[in-house]
């Protein structure tokens, strides 16, 4: 299997520097904020937690909260993974076998397409383009399918570009799957921290029976360290074929991890507020920080989501993100482990220290 760039670079950095600049989550909560959100229900659950197994397809009543969030699916129609990385990598093995093919929208998470390879599928890759302003075209991913194309795997909003999509090119997508007898894999990780409350998507499960929509914890809800995800379709088949093989992963998540969780989804209204807050704040200061210099920076304005994708004019990512992390302790993400970027890099909207980190970077630019 490829090395995962992305968390080899954190492997390298993550820990060793004193801000993120380039973090794709939002500032996570500490267990004294997350539990201050307890309901009584909750509180109970947590005062009189075993630490034992749970159940392999997570506790009922996470599953039947995550469930809430769709508008066509019970509790049975959730499978909860550890994080949205587990969830990829069950999803794409009960899917795919050698020969099959997929179609994968990028830049996007690497396990999207690097597990598909792995397996010895043909992925085809769509790339969304800065000269389109980083707006998918439907029709790119409809010839793109063959009779063997098994998945078509999209992530809006994009990470680490910041694009979306409308319903109507949303539809088209599920459309294109459903016309190819294909599963769409639709990660949504960062729904929930759209900019306009008409950004808002259904998620991919709730309009096709067959579509799989990817969550996790980490992203709009900012509790990463929970490592609690889920996958949510009413395709009860496939998703007894993924069940059986976390068998051989995870087994089950961690007890306590769960009624965490279930916490912070029963908080969801405050929970996500609080993100869009972070993310709101962070964004009007990159629009200045990139206006102020358009000399060296430009960048397509992320249309939703937690993370941007700026490019330096006259400079080199991967240099740049280096003299970051040596000489200013920030970690900036370049381009390069997302593809063919050398000029860009991710920016991270949704920390609180991103002032801090940001004047850092000014001040490299400067010198």
């Amino acid at each position: 299997m490829e090395d995962f760039a992305l968390e080899r670079y954190f492997a390298r950095w993550e820990f060793a520097v004193r801000h993120q600049l380039s973090a794709s989550d939002v500032e996570p909560y500490t267990l004294r904020e997350l539990l201050a959100l307890a309901d009584g229900e909750t509180k109970q659950l947590w005062d009189r937690l075993a630490l034992g197994y749970t159940e392999s397809a997570g506790h009922p009543l996470l599953r039947a909260e995550i469930a809430r969030l769709y508008r066509q699916l019970d509790g049975v129609h959730v499978l909860v993974v550890a994080g949205a990385e587990e969830g990829i990598f069950l999803a794409m093995h009960a899917l795919l076998r050698a020969g099959d093919e997929a179609v994968v929208v990028t830049p996007t998470f690497q396990s999207l397409h690097a597990v598909p390879r792995s397996i010895g599928a043909r992925v085809h890759t769509i790339a969304l383009r800065s000269e389109r302003r980083w707006e998918l075209d439907p029709d790119e991913v409809a010839r793109a399918v063959t009779p063997r194309t098994r998945l078509i795997a999209i992530n809006f909003p994009n990470n680490p570009t910041g694009a979306h999509i409308g319903s109507d090119v949303q539809r088209s997508l599920i459309d294109i799957a459903n016309a190819a007898g294909a599963v769409l894999i639709s990660d949504e990780v960062y729904r929930g921290l759209e900019y306009r409350d008409e950004q808002l998507l259904p998620p991919a499960a709730d309009l096709s029976d067959t579509a799989v929509s990817l969550g996790v914890m980490s992203k709009s809800f900012a509790l990463p360290g929970l490592r609690i995800g889920w996958l949510a379709t009413r395709n009860v088949a496939l998703l007894d074929r993924i069940a059986k093989l976390k068998d051989y992963t995870t087994i089950c998540s961690s007890a306590p991890s769960e009624i965490l969780a279930l916490m912070g989804l029963r908080a969801r209204d405050r929970v996500l507020e609080r993100s869009r807050e972070i993310v709101r704040g962070n964004l009007s200061l990159a629009s200045e920080f990139v206006a102020s210099r358009g000399r060296e920076l430009d960048w397509i304005p992320p249309r939703a989501g937690s993370v941007g994708f700026p490019r330096f004019k006259r400079r080199n990512a991967d240099d740049v993100s280096k003299a970051l992390a040596e000489q200013h302790s920030v970690l900036l993400i370049p381009g390069s482990v997302f593809g063919e970027y050398p000029s860009h890099f991710r920016l991270g909207l949704g920390r609180r220290d991103f002032p801090a980190a940001l004047e850092e970077l000014g001040r490299l630019l400067d010198s």
